[in-house]
């Protein structure tokens, strides 16, 4: 059992827990991620790590409530246990050697891509963080990034935070202005990360994805998390969940992604009905 040592919202959608779990804190790191289970009867999902501490034994993740499984976690407290937190899973983020990047996140993807940053940063590389969301009211960790950046641009859709636009609006306007980069990292929508991926080949800019599609086992076995890149199918549990964002096939994997939507829509419901009638 694992216990929930903090609970905090970070918006109206989005929580934030620190889990107690010495072995998983001991060797994660930026990029890898965790598969739990809230009770024993309940779903496997991934998250990945989006923070850790080792003296505490902890490991932050960020999560938005979408589905049944998010639901029912997020009915859970400070003081409450989880029945399965296993990791860390797939690839660490390669962060050795960068000087200067671009880490890109959108939405809830903020969340996984500031654990990046943040150790880009203490290795003494030059981290430009562009963050979008929707609306002022859906931003978080705005203050960790602009910690762990040396310039971090705040874009949403409609203007009431930061910049209008869309992230890619504020990358190229970045490039344009003469920024060189090594790299550019970019979590989020798979939307978005098709067109940040598109921006970057125009230019020519080495460009990693994080890619987090359905994820059963974390072991490679079950095939949930099948993706095509450079023509070649992978497992994004074991062989990611970074992948060269120019080689990603991203048409095939936004169609996969929405093939469980109708399911998770009738079970979040359900999960919210069941929550209701426990609250009267």
């Amino acid at each position: 059992m694992y216990k929930i040592v903090e609970k905090r919202e970070l918006n109206k959608t989005v929580v934030l827990m620190e889990i107690e779990a010495p072995l998983v804190a001991k060797k994660a790191e930026p990029g890898q991620f965790i598969i739990l289970r809230t009770d024993a009867q309940g779903e496997r999902i991934p998250l990945t790590v989006a923070d850790f501490d080792r003296e505490r034994g902890t490991v932050t993740i960020i999560f938005q409530i979408v589905g049944a499984t998010t639901q029912k976690l997020s009915m859970l407290e400070k003081g409450d246990f989880l029945e399965d937190f296993v990791g860390p899973l797939g690839k660490a983020t390669h962060t050795q050697g960068l000087k200067k990047v671009a880490v890109v996140g959108g939405g809830v993807g903020c969340a996984i891509a500031y654990p990046v940053a943040k150790k880009l940063h203490e290795q003494g590389c030059e981290v430009h963080a562009i963050c979008g969301f929707r609306s002022k009211e859906l931003v978080i960790l705005k203050d960790e990034f602009e910690k762990s950046s040396s310039k971090y641009v705040l874009m949403s859709d409609d203007g009431s935070a930061g910049e209008k636009g869309l992230v890619t609006d504020a990358l190229r306007a970045l490039i344009t202005s003469g920024e060189k980069y090594d790299e550019v990292i970019t979590i989020g929508p798979l939307v978005m990360m098709k067109f940040v991926c598109q921006l970057t080949k125009e230019y020519v800019i080495k460009t990693v994805a994080s890619m987090n599609p359905v994820m059963i086992d974390g072991t490679g076995m079950c095939g949930g998390c099948r993706l095509t890149v450079g023509g070649k199918t992978v497992f994004a549990c074991v062989d990611g969940p970074e992948f060269d964002g120019h080689l990603i096939d991203f048409d095939e994997a936004m169609s996969r992604s929405n093939a469980y939507g109708e399911f998770e829509r009738h079970k979040y419901k359900e999960a919210c009905n069941l929550f209701n009638k426990e609250v009267k």
